[in-house]
């Protein structure tokens, strides 16, 4: 069969007929479901063969990077439907490539989320014209560069990166941590506190600039292949054409992560979706006892609550997205769906390895590295407690956040 065939017969079928069980891919245009059955073809045949070994090694497949790029995800020529039709397989978008590898999908949306929010959000209209073209089609890649290595749930107050006025420039200083892809980025987007007001600004920063340092932080657990940096900036100079004009203050960067945290809650439904279809492969296949290892009433048991995790999962980050398509932000809102997507992932892909038993530690199985790769989406872009302190905030009208 042809890879154009292939691709056809993906767009003709529901492409989620396990993991989807309401059918919210019936919201998708013909013409989203068949980008997106060319983005599945790519990962079943390219992609998928690559993981385990890449995942043990720490190391990211680079030869994935450019064809994944060409496949043109991020606002492919076909799509003119807008609206929340169009939010919707954006979602979808991150939610096949993480029920994939939630490495891969971490590298994509770091530059089809983080960084396009950073310049769609932070930049003026003159920049957007400039440089949103380019971050499109990825010929300027770029990272979301905020967390530091002493500041992580308190960098709203807590942010110690400074940048100081030198006349047409700014000389930064500081530190930032995990970031995500910044060894292949061309800039990063880096926040820091200027010194005159004391407000959080945002520069893109060339990665090769003088002054910047960049450290690969090994003997990670968790997102193996996606390669985080330690950065360092130590008298680096950005010219003021390259201050992102509309981050003012951190209320500018709060406007960005109520954005970005959706994404994330797409990735945490997609690692569900993957666990779940990889430990339902293993049950069907595996016998004991003579019988087939899914004839038992408790491996159904849990396969039920699986699949009531990822559908409530799917359900959640499709109305969400369907309202900020409409132009809905509210920090509660994407953070309840973070907070709640995250821990039933954490729920489903701890039966899952429970389903795979011995086996569900090895690689062979994909369950381990869904298992592993969990822990680190249910840290980023706002743990547990603080995505709850932001809904319990909109909640009772009092802030319990520590002063």
């Amino acid at each position: 069969m042809s890879l154009e065939t292939h691709v056809e017969t993906l767009a003709a079928e529901r492409l989620y007929d396990i993991c989807d069980y309401y059918d919210a891919e019936s919201l998708l245009t013909e013409d989203e479901r068949r980008v997106l059955g060319r983005l599945r073809d790519f990962l079943d045949r390219e992609a998928k063969p690559l993981l385990a070994d890449y995942w043990e090694r720490g190391e990211f497949p680079a030869q994935l990077a450019r064809p994944l790029i060409d496949l043109d995800l991020m606002e492919p020529a076909e799509l003119t439907v807008h609206g929340p039709a169009r939010g919707i397989y954006q979602g979808f978008r991150i939610f096949e490539l993480a029920r994939t590898d939630a490495s891969l999908a971490t590298w994509y949306t770091a530059q089809a989320g983080l960084f396009r929010t950073a310049i769609r959000v932070g930049a003026s209209a003159e920049q957007q014209a400039e440089w949103m073209p380019r971050v499109v089609d990825f010929s300027l890649k770029g990272v979301f560069s905020l967390t530091e290595p002493e500041h992580g749930s308190d960098i709203a107050g807590g942010l110690s990166s400074t940048a100081r006025r030198d006349g047409d420039s700014w000389v930064l200083h500081g530190a930032k941590r995990w970031i995500g892809g910044a060894s292949t980025a061309d800039v990063l987007a880096v926040f820091a506190r200027d010194v005159a007001d004391g407000q959080v600004k945002a520069f893109l920063v060339d990665r090769e600039a003088a002054g910047v340092t960049l450290e690969k932080i090994h003997r990670k657990t968790s997102l193996r292949m996606m390669q985080n940096a330690h950065i360092t900036f130590n008298g680096v100079r950005v010219p003021e054409s390259m201050r992102l004009h509309n981050v003012n203050s951190f209320k500018d960067v709060a406007a960005m992560l109520r954005v970005m945290r959706s994404d994330v809650a797409w990735i945490a439904a997609g690692i569900q979706a993957g666990a779940f279809e990889a430990a339902l492969r293993y049950v069907r296949e595996r016998q004991q006892f003579g019988r087939p290892l899914g004839s038992f009433q408790l491996v159904q048991e849990k396969l039920a609550r699986m699949l009531g995790n990822v559908t409530a999962s799917v359900a959640l980050v499709v109305r969400l997205t369907e309202q900020q398509a409409r132009g809905v932000y509210r920090d509660q809102d994407s953070a309840l769906a973070k907070m709640q997507c995250c821990l039933a992932m954490r729920a489903t892909v701890a039966l899952a390895r429970e389903l795979a038993g011995g086996n569900g530690i090895t690689l062979e199985s994909d369950v381990a590295r869904f298992h592993a790769d969990a822990e680190a989406v249910y840290s980023y872009e706002g743990t547990h407690e603080i995505n709850a302190l932001i809904v319990g905030r909109a909640l009772t009208g009092e802030s319990a956040f520590a002063r």
